[in-house]
């Protein structure tokens, strides 16, 4: 490996890790949710990564910047999953925390938990355009890199948040807390990302 592509590899992992290091946590959250299938929070995960740096790369490609304020719009996403979550909360009993009880889960139920994972990878990751953008478009040859890069983590991620959430120490808590917690954890998210955009109601006074 000449310097060069070890430098582009390095500033790939730190790209990343410096800007998912709270996926983390999430994907604990979502692993310890006895109603989410592991499968779609995997797909989940790599279609929201994937969304964010093709996002990034279109830009990048255009040379467009993307306005923060915009960006933070996608808060809606967790914060409307969060909300339903209650409400089904309230409607109906908790789900069964034991795996062994676990319902196998149908095909579209499938695929619609991996795109509610992803949107709020996606909207958790949204701000990352600022920080991806300008680094593609500066060095534009060396994309195809960051992405193998970026979907080896990703899938390093899911392994570290599914190992973390299975430890002794920490499986019974979260596995118990994880019905109660989550839709917690995606309103608080949902709003704070949705306060970035306050700039497009209350413009900055120059």
């Amino acid at each position: 490996m000449n310097p060069s592509t070890l430098e582009t590899v390095v500033v790939g992992v730190l790209l990343f890790a410096s800007t998912n290091i709270d996926d983390v946590f999430l994907l604990m959250a979502f692993f310890a949710d006895p109603r989410l299938d592991r499968r779609a929070v995997v797909a989940g995960q790599f279609l929201g990564i994937g969304g964010i740096v093709a996002a990034s790369v279109a830009a990048a490609a255009f040379a467009v910047a993307v306005p923060p304020e915009w960006v933070a719009l996608l808060g809606l996403a967790p914060l409307s999953l969060g909300l339903h979550r209650l409400w089904s909360a309230w409607r109906s009993p908790p789900a069964p925390t034991d795996d062994s009880e676990r319902v196998p889960t149908a095909a579209g139920s499938l695929v619609a938990q991996a795109c509610s994972v992803a949107g709020v990878t996606a909207a958790n990751g949204g701000d990352n355009l600022g920080v991806y953008v300008p680094v593609f478009a500066e060095q534009f040859q060396v994309v195809p890199t960051f992405t193998a890069i970026f979907a080896i983590m990703t899938g390093l991620w899911c392994v570290a948040g599914n190992l973390l959430v299975n430890h002794r120490l920490v499986a019974a808590t979260m596995r118990r807390l994880a019905g109660r917690l989550l839709p917690w954890v995606l309103i608080v998210l949902g709003l704070c990302i949705l306060a970035g955009a306050r700039g497009l109601v209350m413009p900055v006074k120059p």
